[in-house]
Formats: C-alpha cells, structure tokens, sequence
C-alpha cells in the first residue's frame, strides 16, 4: 500500500499527463485536408519520418503553383497548405480568408531569372524590352519586380508573360520567350538537365520567406491537429536542413527527379522553420510594400495575416528560430 500523500501525488501527476494528452486523443477523428506543392511539405514530412505515430488523417493534394491552393483554401475545399510569402501576400490582399500560422526562411539562390543557354542575356539589365515568363503573383513575379527596381527600371521596361510552370518551361526551351522568373525545383532542373543560367537570383534582393496557412475556420475548428502538424514540419525542416544530401537521395525517390537535381536545390534552400516574429512580420511588410509600389495590390498590414499564436509549438519542436 502506498501512503495517502504519494497516492495523492500519482494521482495528481496521471490527471496533469490525461491534461497534456486530451487535446490529441481529441482529434482521433479529425481530418486536415492540406495542399501541397511538388516536392515540399508532404516530402519532407515522410523524409525525415516526422508522421510516425500521426492520431489523426491527412488528405493530401497536389497543386502545380501557390495560386490555385489558396484559392482552394480561400473557398474551403481545403484547410491549410504550403506556398510563399509573394502569392500569400496576392492573396490577403484579394481578400482570401488565410493566415499564416508558421514561417520558413530559406537561402534564395534557387529564386532566379533563368535565361536558355544559348541566350546572348548576361545579366538581368539585358532583359530589357525582353519576354520574361513567371506566374502573377508568384515568388517569380516578386523577384522581377525587385530586381528592377534595384536596376533602377519599372515593371514596363520588359515585357511579363504569365504561364505556368509547365508552359514557362515549353516557352524558354523553344525560344517563345527570353527568360523564366521561377523556384525550385524547376531552377535545378534547367541548369543541370538544359544547361540554362541564370542572370539574377533572389539573395539580397527577396526576403526567403515560405509559409505554411490555414483558413480561419480551420484554426478554430481543428487547432489541435494543426498545432501538432506545424511542430512535426518545423521538426522535419530542421532535419532536411542538418542533412541536405540525404534528404536530397529521399526526395529524389519520392518526386522522381535525377538525385542531382535534388542535392542542387536542398543545399541551396536549407529551409528552417521560425516562429513569427517581429524580423518574419517586417519581412512580409517588405514584400507587400513592394507589390503597392508597383501598383499591383493595396498596402495592408503584414501583422493582420500573420497568427503568431502557433509559435509555441515551433518553439518546442526546434528550439526557436
């Protein structure tokens, strides 16, 4: 027999653990239906192992770019979702209802305006009056618009052309166009596999930042399962970025992309997970700051869009930023 006082104790300890695991037991039943891009979250996640033992269901699908996810957020055919910081902020200032609950920065050499490789252009100031493809809106649109204005031109000193990925690709391969504003992974692909280059990239000039959103419906109604969900990414982040080439070998194998391609891109990005924060939310103004200059959206402000109220969970999955 145990005295009272220790009965009391355990008692006291097994009520405090029931505390601690009843927000997951919770959600046993609950589905999160997220978007993903090729190649990001859902890789990640399952490289590193950071789903094992998951209580509750993913519903994973597949989009080409960041635009037509937060459109399928913003109408609710799914809660939450990966993209970066150019097409969220496009998006919070349609009016999308979206917030991001979890922030990534990540080296900004694989964000480039890629030329073919029998281009004359050698630098970004030989694009001028040129076709330049990217998607609106997308990181690419931001890279352009920041690498004119630090060449001291304006948006209508080259000609843009908005296409998707698959259509950008065709176009500079065949000629359609001069050069393609793009990410990973089609940057790696292109240098490695066409032998194309790049004239500019986005370090110095774009902030790095990706997010992972979620609608406000979903914060309130399945906050339980996203909180643990942005601590297993932000985990799993920070393990693809301690081991780029052997997260470089899984990837390959889950996308289907040569293992070269793969190591290019991983060792360029290194994405970490961060919580938002005042350095994440002055970032973003950035961003937003540039679209206003450039008269394509209204100003707004970044910390309206930004929910710092899942930090805690990044901050116990890696220790802060």
């Amino acid at each position: 027999m145990f005295p009272t006082h220790v009965l009391g104790r355990l008692a006291a300890g097994l009520a405090v653990a029931a505390i601690a695991l009843a927000p997951l037991a919770a959600v046993a039943d609950t589905v999160l239906a997220v978007g993903d891009q090729k190649g990001n979250a859902r890789a990640v996640l399952e490289a590193s192992g950071a789903l094992d033992g998951i209580p509750y269901t993913i519903e994973w699908s597949e989009f080409p770019a960041a635009a037509p996810l937060l459109e399928a957020l913003n109408a609710g055919a799914i809660d939450a979702g990966t993209v970066g910081d150019a097409p969220f902020t496009f998006a919070v200032a349609s009016g999308a209802a979206v917030k991001a609950v979890l922030a990534t920065r990540q080296g900004q050499e694989g964000l480039a305006v890629v030329v073919a490789k029998d281009s004359p252009a050698q630098s970004f100031a030989d694009l001028k009056g040129k076709k330049i493809a990217t998607g609106r809106g997308s990181i690419g649109h931001q890279l352009v618009l920041a690498a004119l204005e630090k060449g001291g031109l304006k948006p209508a000193d080259v000609e843009l052309v908005f296409l998707t990925p698959s259509e950008a690709k065709a176009a500079l391969l065949t000629g359609a166009i001069d050069a393609w504003s793009t990410w990973e992974p089609y940057t790696s692909q292109l240098e490695i596999i066409e032998g194309a280059r790049r004239v500019v990239d986005g370090s110095a000039l774009t902030p790095g930042l990706g997010f992972f959103v979620a609608s406000p419906k979903a914060i309130e109604e399945k906050r339980a399962a996203l909180e643990d969900l942005v601590g297993r990414l932000a985990r799993a982040r920070a393990w693809a970025a301690d081991h780029p080439e052997q997260y470089a070998k899984v990837w390959s194998g889950i996308i289907g992309l040569p293992e070269a391609v793969a190591i290019s891109m991983h060792r360029r990005a290194r994405a970490r997970a961060v919580p938002i924060d005042a350095g994440v939310i002055a970032a973003e103004q950035e961003t937003v700051d540039l679209y206003a200059r450039a008269g394509l959206i209204k100003p707004f402000m970044a910390s309206d869009a930004l929910d710092a109220s899942f930090n805690a969970a990044v901050v116990k999955a890696v220790g802060g930023s």
